[in-house]
This record gives C-alpha cells, sequence and structure tokens, in this order.
C-alpha cells in the first residue's frame, strides 16, 4: 500500500469482497469505514447505521398528532408508547384545526383545504369560496406603489431645506464670530463686502473694513 515516497498514501476497501486500494478513500460518516469509489454509498456497503439520519413520522389516526420512529427501536414498541402516554382521541378535532389554515375572515370557521382555497388577485391572501370576492372579506385592495414624481419631490424638499440650513449657518459666522445675526421680518440680513465677500451685521462695520482693509475702494 502506498509507495516508498508516501508509504500511508492509500487505503484498502472495508468490502471483503473488494478489498481495492483507492488513493482518495471515502470514510463513511455512519460506521466510519474506509471504502472505495464503487462502495462509498450507504446501499453499496450496507452500512447498518445508514438509516440512522433518516426521520420517520406517522400521523396517529386516533388524535392526529405526530409520532417519531426511532431507528433503534421496534416501531411497535414507539407505537405503544405514545398510545399509553401521549395519546388523547378526545383532541382529534382540535388538533387537525391547528394543523390547517383557517379563511382570515372574522367569525368564518371554515377550514382551508386544497378544493376551498382560494387566493384574492387584489391582496394576494387566502380564503374560503364564500368570501372569495373583495367585498365579501373586505379587501383593501394592491398596496399603491409610490409615484415617481412623490418621491422626486420629497427628495428635492429635503435638499433644499438642507442647503437653507447650511447657508444660514455660514451667513451666522461669516463675520468670524458665533453670535446670532439680527433679523428682519424673520430673515437674516447681511452686508457683504463686494470685493472679499467677507459678512457684517452692521453698515458701518462694513465702510470701516473697505477703510482699512482695501485702502477705500470697494471694487472687485
Amino acid at each position: 500500500m502506498g509507495t516508498p515516497e508516501f508509504p500511508d498514501l492509500g487505503k484498502h476497501c472495508s468490502v471483503d469482497d473488494c478489498k481495492q486500494i483507492d488513493f482518495l478513500p471515502f470514510t463513511c460518516d455512519r460506521c466510519t469505514q474506509v471504502f472505495c469509489l464503487d462502495h462509498r454509498s450507504y446501499n453499496n456497503h450496507n452500512c447498518p447505521k445508514g438509516n440512522r439520519g433518516d426521520v420517520t413520522v406517522v400521523i396517529c389516526p386516533l388524535c392526529a398528532k405526530a409520532v417519531r420512529l426511532n431507528p433503534d427501536e421496534d416501531p411497535n414498541i414507539t407505537w405503544e408508547k405514545h398510545v399509553n402516554t401521549d395519546c388523547d382521541p378526545s383532541s382529534y378535532e382540535e388538533t387537525v384545526e391547528k394543523k390547517m389554515k383557517k379563511c382570515p375572515v372574522p367569525r368564518c370557521r371554515e377550514l382551508l383545504t386544497f378544493s376551498n382555497t382560494i387566493r384574492c388577485r387584489d391582496c394576494s391572501v387566502e380564503h374560503c369560496l364564500k368570501h372569495r370576492f373583495g367585498p365579501d372579506h373586505g379587501c383593501a385592495g394592491p398596496k399603491k406603489p409610490e409615484s415617481r414624481w412623490s418621491s422626486l419631490l420629497a427628495s428635492a424638499e429635503a435638499s433644499i431645506s438642507r442647503l437653507g440650513t447650511d447657508l444660514s449657518q455660514k451667513l451666522q459666522f461669516a463675520n468670524g464670530n458665533s453670535e446670532k445675526m439680527p433679523e428682519k421680518n424673520g430673515k437674516v440680513t447681511v452686508d457683504v463686502c463686494p470685493k472679499c465677500s467677507r459678512g457684517f451685521r452692521e453698515p458701518g462695520d462694513l465702510l470701516k473694513h473697505i477703510d482699512k482693509d482695501h485702502h477705500g475702494t470697494s471694487k472687485a
């Protein structure tokens, strides 16, 4: 088995009639034995634990509850345990009703079966045949998608609001301090230097600025 360079390379198939050496063997996740390509499946190597991953459930005809079968236990024993401990024939109808959907219309107890179910094309909700029409189940109709123009208008209004806020903040700090600008009729008034665009709250301050910083000229 293997080569002189790699003596541990490859393993023999665990099937007695095979014993083929495989350099890429498969290990069964149930019985943990090694097999070749032809015997890698549970059925091909008759895996004794091959059905342990399968889940088998039977519905009790007495109480309508689901009974899970244990692969390591006789089904008859599992059934006896259920009948003696968990089975309650008086709850049959209640269990069936819980498992089956009902018509969503108030005070309607009709069960929605394969032949008694209609899906409303407007609200996409399933109802019984009696309440299949919109007026019978108070159909609210399909949800109207928001129009493209409404979305664009809302976006534009939000952008204008942000620009207004930014502009107001810049005007308030244009003269180098954080004091609030005087307002007239709810609007901020600012005198702006035509040469350097600096803002002043008082016209006198603007004139002083022009005389001092621009030597008496306000041409841009």
